[in-house]
């Protein structure tokens, strides 16, 4: 199983799958202009999103239902299954790395390693703004460039109009891009707000939200055991600078109360 340097909806980070890396260098700048026309609908960017999780799940290791991990995502997440309109399903993926993802069709992945440094305020918070990305769309924008993407590699459908069928080798080379995809800081803004609301509206601890991006803003401060972390925070907004926005709508609605100096744990929050 080899490991692939990948960026995430939120975190970015190290994800292990089986598929052999590709490089897409030039092949993103390359898409035809029938592909860049293609017919994308929501349908489209769900049933793509479905192949594409269905191929990571067969290729990580995911937590069974009496692990630690999974009880303790169920007992956060359980009555949010249903939220905003959304039919949402999470899994947590045991891995070394620090991550999580959202996918249009409304599936929710928690990286293990993520849930050993983050509270349940944090997690809340953190998994909020998954699924504000797909609340906003931002998931289809994502699995639109990664099917272009893959369908370019192969020199397939990259004229056509319309979304095909892919082959089980495209499919796993759509969720490679998929994972590499980035949001705009705009997108990923309107996200943290959205995660800010849901934790307002349901009543959880706002402040979890501004401790969350202190400690990514920890992880991103360097040291060659954090160099992967820190590369893929490049591509995204200064984690301190989006903890203050946070402290900025908590001060506004009388929610705030200062936790604190924030610091990493020394041991795993999920045992």
């Amino acid at each position: 199983m080899k490991k692939i340097i990948i960026g995430a909806i939120l975190l970015g980070s190290l994800c292990h799958v089986k598929a052999q890396k590709i490089n897409l260098g030039k092949a993103v700048g390359v898409v035809s202009k029938g592909a860049s026309a293609l017919t994308f609908t929501n349908e489209d960017a769900i049933k793509l999103s479905k192949e594409s999780v269905g191929y990571m799940d067969n290729n990580n290791s995911i937590a069974g239902p009496k692990d630690p991990y999974t009880i303790r995502l169920n007992k956060l997440f359980a009555k949010h299954k249903s939220q905003d309109g959304l039919n949402l399903n999470y899994k947590v993926y045991k891995a070394k790395d620090i991550n999580a993802f959202a996918c249009a069709d409304g599936s929710v992945r928690v990286f293990s390693s993520l849930m050993d440094m983050m509270t349940d305020d944090e997690l809340l918070a953190v998994i909020g703004h998954e699924i504000g990305h797909v609340k906003n769309q931002d998931t289809k924008d994502a699995i639109k460039s990664a099917y272009l993407k893959a369908a370019v590699i192969d020199a397939a459908s990259s004229a056509s109009s319309t979304v095909s069928s892919l082959s089980e080798s495209q499919v796993g080379k759509m969720a490679n891009a998929f994972l590499d995809a980035s949001h705009s800081k705009k997108q990923e803004s309107q996200a943290d707000t959205y995660s800010y609301n849901f934790m307002k509206s349901n009543k959880y601890n706002v402040v979890g939200a501004y401790t969350a991006f202190k400690k990514l803003a920890l992880l991103s401060e360097g040291g060659s055991a954090q160099s992967g972390v820190q590369k893929m925070f490049n591509s995204h907004p200064d984690s301190n600078k989006r903890a203050d926005f946070i402290k900025k709508l908590a001060e506004k609605d009388g929610l705030w109360k200062d936790p604190g100096a924030v610091s990493l744990p020394k041991s795993k929050l999920t045992k």
